[in-house]
C-alpha cells in the first residue's frame, strides 16, 4: 500500500490514476449529449430515439452506483474498479463498431458503469491519504469529475465533426483502456478486511425505483407528462422507492444506510446534490439552447461546436472554485461552502436570464456558474467523508451520486418543458432561469439550516 511516508513516486502515480479514473469516466459519459444529432443522422433515427444514447447512460449510472458502492466495500474494491473499467472499455468499443443503433445503445449503457466508479476512487483515496491532505485530494477528485464532463463536450464534438462518430467512441475506448492499465498497476487492495453483504433484494427495489423514476422524468417531455406511460412509470418508481426505504430501515446491512444519509453533516450535501443538480443542469442546458437557437431577438445562432465550447470556462473555473472553497473552509469554517456556492450559482442563473446579448456574456456567466460548481459539488465529498465510517465511504458517496444523477435528469427534462410552459422564446428562457434561481435560493437556505442545526457538539479537549 503506497503512503505519503514511503514510495513517493508510486504514491503520486496512484493519485494520477485516481484523477484519470474520475476524469476519463466523465469524458466517456459526455459521448452522448453533444453527439445526438450525429447519431440521428448516421443511424437514420429521429432525435427522440437518438436521445436514448444519453438516457441509457444515466439510467445505468443511477442503477449501478449504489450496487457498485456496496460491492466496492472492503477487499472487493480493487476488483470492482477493474471490472468496471473493463465494462466501460468494452462498451466504448461496442458503440464504435458499425453494427447498428441497438449495439450503440447497449455500449452507451455499459459506459454508464464508469460514472458509478467515482465514489470508489474517493474511497481508495481515503484509505491512502492522511487527514492533513485528505480534503484537498477528495476535492480534486470531485472537481475532476465535473471538469471532465465540461471538457469532454467540446472534445467529443470536435472529434466527431472532424473524423466521424466512430472516432469519438474509439477515443473513449483508448482513454478507458489506458486508465484500466494504470488501475491494474497502481490501485492497491483495500486495507479493510470487512466485507459487508450486498442486500440484493434492496438492490432490485432501488434499481427499479430509480430506473423507473429517472426514465419517466427523462422521457416525460417526449411521451407527454400526462401520458399513461409517463404516469405509470413515475408511480411504479415512487412505489418501489417507498418500499425500498421501509425495507432498508429494517435491515442490519442495507444497500444504503438511510439513517446514515440523514445524519449530521450528510443531509445538507445530499440536499445540494439533488436540488443543485436540477439547477446546474438547467443552466447548462439553457446555455446550449441560447447559443444554438436561431430565434430572432434572443438566440445567438451558433454551431454545435461553439455550443460545446460554452462548457470550457465552466470546467476551468470549477477547478478554481474548488481551490477557493478549500481556502474559505479553512478560514471561515465548512458551514459556508454549500450556501455560498448555491448563491454564486443563483447569480450566474439570474445573470444569464437578463444579460445574454452575445456569446461572450454566455461564456462569462458559465464561468461564474463554474465557480458555484467548485464551491458546491467539489465540497460534497469533503463534507461527507468525515461523518461516515471508513468502510461506508463508497456507499455513502454512491447515494449522494444517485441523488446528483436524479437532479441532473430532472434539470435536463424540466428546463425545456418550463420554457414551453412559460410561453417559449425569450420569455420562456428568462422565466425558466428565474425559477431555477429560486431553486438555488431554497437550496442555499436549506443547506445553511441543515448545517447549523445538525452541527455536532464540540469534542472536549
Amino acid at each position: 500500500m503506497p503512503t505519503e511516508d514511503g514510495g513517493a513516486p508510486r504514491y503520486r502515480t496512484l493519485l494520477l490514476t485516481l484523477g484519470l479514473l474520475t476524469t476519463i469516466t466523465a469524458i466517456v459519459s459526455s459521448l452522448g449529449a453533444p453527439l445526438i444529432p450525429a447519431i440521428a443522422d448516421e443511424h437514420n433515427v429521429t432525435l427522440t430515439e437518438a436521445q436514448w444514447a444519453l438516457t441509457a447512460t444515466l439510467l445505468t449510472a443511477a442503477v449501478a452506483t449504489p450496487i457498485i458502492g456496496r460491492l466496492g466495500a472492503g477487499q472487493m474494491r480493487r476488483p470492482t474498479i477493474i471490472t468496471g473499467l473493463v465494462i466501460v472499455t468494452l462498451g466504448s468499443m461496442l458503440a464504435a463498431l458499425p453494427w447498428g443503433f441497438a449495439p450503440l445503445l447497449i455500449g452507451r449503457a455499459m459506459q454508464g458503469v464508469g460514472l458509478a466508479l467515482v465514489p470508489l476512487a474517493m474511497a481508495v483515496a481515503r484509505d491512502v491519504i492522511r487527514p492533513p491532505r485528505i480534503s484537498a485530494v477528495i476535492a480534486m477528485l470531485s472537481v475532476t469529475a465535473v471538469a471532465g464532463t465540461g471538457l469532454g463536450y467540446p472534445l467529443t464534438a470536435v472529434v466527431a465533426q472532424t473524423w466521424g462518430l466512430a472516432a469519438a467512441y474509439w477515443m473513449g475506448a483508448v482513454l478507458s483502456a489506458c486508465t484500466l492499465l494504470m488501475a491494474l498497476s497502481f490501485v492497491p487492495r483495500a486495507q479493510s478486511v470487512i466485507r459487508a453483504p450486498v442486500d440484493w433484494a434492496g438492490a432490485v427495489m432501488l434499481s427499479a425505483g430509480t430506473g423507473s423514476t429517472l426514465l419517466a422524468v427523462s422521457r416525460g417531455e417526449t411521451w407527454g407528462w400526462t401520458s399513461l406511460r409517463t404516469v405509470v412509470l413515475a408511480l411504479v418508481g415512487l412505489t418501489f422507492l417507498v418500499v425500498w426505504g421501509r425495507w432498508s430501515l429494517r435491515r442490519d446491512h442495507p444497500l444504503v444506510d438511510l439513517r446514515l444519509a440523514t445524519r449530521s453533516g450528510i443531509a445538507a450535501p445530499n440536499l445540494v446534490a439533488f436540488g443543485g443538480g436540477i439547477g446546474m443542469y438547467t443552466l447548462l442546458t439553457l446555455t446550449i439552447v441560447l447559443v444554438q437557437s436561431s430565434d430572432p431577438g434572443w438566440g445567438l445562432d451558433h454551431s454545435v461546436t461553439v455550443a460545446g465550447l460554452m462548457l470550457v470556462p465552466y470546467s476551468l473555473t470549477s477547478v478554481v472554485g474548488s481551490r477557493l472553497a478549500l481556502a474559505a473552509g479553512a478560514k471561515y469554517g465548512p458551514d459556508i461552502l454549500l450556501p455560498l456556492g448555491s448563491v454564486v450559482f443563483m447569480g450566474s442563473t439570474l445573470g444569464l436570464a437578463f444579460v445574454h446579448s452575445n456569446v461572450y456574456w454566455a461564456l462569462g456567466w458559465m464561468a461564474v456558474g463554474g465557480l458555484g460548481s467548485g464551491f458546491t459539488f467539489s465540497s460534497l465529498a469533503v463534507l461527507i467523508v468525515p461523518h461516515v465510517p471508513q468502510e461506508e465511504t463508497g456507499s455513502a458517496m454512491a447515494f449522494n451520486m444517485v441523488l446528483r444523477y436524479l437532479g441532473f435528469s430532472v434539470g435536463s427534462a424540466v428546463s425545456v418543458t418550463l420554457m414551453a410552459v412559460y410561453g417559449g422564446g425569450q420569455q420562456g428562457f428568462v422565466w425558466t432561469l428565474v425559477t431555477m434561481a429560486a431553486v438555488f435560493a431554497v437550496v442555499a437556505v436549506g443547506a445553511w439550516l441543515l448545517t447549523t442545526r445538525q452541527r455536532p457538539p464540540a469534542v472536549p479537549a
